[in-house]
C-alpha cells in the first residue's frame, strides 16, 4: 500500500477507542496525534530506512481499526 493510499484511507477511517495498545512497546492515547506525525514523518523520511516503522505502525492500526468494525 502506498503512503498516498494509507492517507486517504484514514481521512474516513474512524477514530477507535483510546488507549489502543498496537504492541508490546506502543500504547496510543490520541489517535489524530498518531495519525498526523506518522505521516508528517513519512514525508519528511528521506530514506525507507527510517519510513518503515513509521509505516508499520500505520498498518497495524488500520487492521485494528478494521477488524473491529
Amino acid at each position: 500500500m502506498s503512503i498516498q493510499e494509507l492517507e486517504d484511507w484514514y481521512r474516513t477511517a474512524p477514530a477507535p477507542e483510546m488507549p489502543v495498545h498496537l504492541n508490546d512497546a506502543t500504547k496510543v492515547f490520541d489517535f489524530s496525534l498518531f495519525v498526523n506525525s506518522h505521516f508528517e514523518g513519512l514525508r519528511a523520511a528521506p530514506n525507507e530506512f527510517i519510513k518503515a516503522p513509521l509505516m508499520k505502525r500505520l498498518l497495524e492500526m488500520k487492521l485494528l481499526i478494521e477488524a473491529n468494525q
